[in-house]
């Protein structure tokens, strides 16, 4: 018998009304997604293109207006489906007078969690996320990273099979940001599937499985990154150093000693380096650059970028 999908979106829609005249305000139209189990999935877009408001449908904190959404195979929002999740909110609320382990006390008891085998349990988590010399200082003197952490923790507390991120990444710093994806992997590689959030795109290219692009409550691409992203070289950075002349073309990024470090499109690599080479010149470095998350969101917004090739199409956020 095939299992069940991880998480199963079909038709889903969420309509707002808001402001005195009760405005329509379409957050997600006519989502359709389906993950399997096992899988880290990257849920990317612009503010308001709809991630939070589907999150916080799987998470059974927002009711879908139109079609359904089940987690495996049960209906989201069910005490059943909830009791599989762990959930960190964009900008998760914490009673500020508890310490970390009473927090991760307060909701282990949620889930029916006591005596011995809690307390192993938030020694394992205190450790994971970095907060065992910090465990019995109030919230309300963490750092919102800190509290990041806390949440993270909290979300992994009843080891749940579906575990929902919305944000992880927020506030941390490049150090909180490793640690945050190798809990993720870690997490992964124990069978959990993810679903997550983030505006930080080069995390999402790192670390997932597949992704998913929204923009305007509409899903404009989704598969494996790999697909989604194309294979055709656009630009090529270079370090020289004895180069007569830098083609019009070529942007300059940077410089040390005689040695220039170059920006090209792919098109003028090959004439730029057979003139280099017979005037005398030497090549160090030749790195091909290719699309990449960010390239891909701003083509779907339709953003008009700059002609020049310095421009980040293969930079990540």
């Amino acid at each position: 018998m095939t299992s069940p999908l991880a998480l199963h979106c079909e038709n889903l829609g969420k309509v707002y009304r808001v402001g005195f005249w009760k405005r329509k305000v379409d957050a997600l139209r006519g989502l359709n997604l389906q993950i399997r189990p096992g899988e880290i999935f990257g849920f990317i877009g612009p503010n308001g293109a709809g991630k939070t408001s589907t999150i916080k449908i799987l998470a059974g904190l927002h009711r879908a207006t139109t079609g359904h959404a089940s987690v495996f195979g049960l209906p989201a929002g069910s005490t059943e489906a909830n009791a599989l999740i762990g959930f960190l909110p964009e900008r998760p609320y914490f009673y500020a007078h508890l310490t970390s382990r009473e927090l991760l006390r307060f909701y282990g008891n949620l889930f029916g969690l006591q005596g011995k085998e809690l307390e192993m349990r938030i020694d394992e988590l205190l450790d994971r996320v970095q907060l065992r010399d910090a465990e019995n200082i109030q919230l309300k003197a963490y750092s919102k990273g800190m509290l990041q952490r806390a949440g993270l923790a909290q979300a992994l507390i009843n080891r749940p099979k579906l575990i929902l991120l919305d944000e992880p990444m927020s506030g941390l710093d490049p150090m909180g940001r490793m640690l945050v994806r190798e809990i993720i992997l870690e997490e992964k590689s124990k069978g959990s599937t993810l679903f997550f959030s983030s505006h930080i795109l080069a995390d999402v290219e790192q670390i997932c499985d597949r992704v998913a692009l929204m923009v305007g409550g509409d899903l404009r691409a989704e598969g494996p990154i790999e697909d989604l992203l194309s294979a055709q070289v656009e630009v090529v950075e270079c370090v020289v150093s004895d180069c007569a002349a830098t083609p019009e073309e070529a942007t300059v990024l940077g410089q040390d000693g005689n040695q220039l470090r170059l920006r090209l499109p792919a098109a003028s690599v090959d004439a730029f380096v057979a003139d280099l080479l017979a005037s005398g010149g030497h090549l160090h470095e030749l790195v091909p650059k290719r699309q990449n998350l960010e390239a891909l969101l701003v083509e779907q917004l339709g953003i008009q970028t700059p002609k020049d090739p310095s421009f980040p199409r293969e930079t990540s956020a």
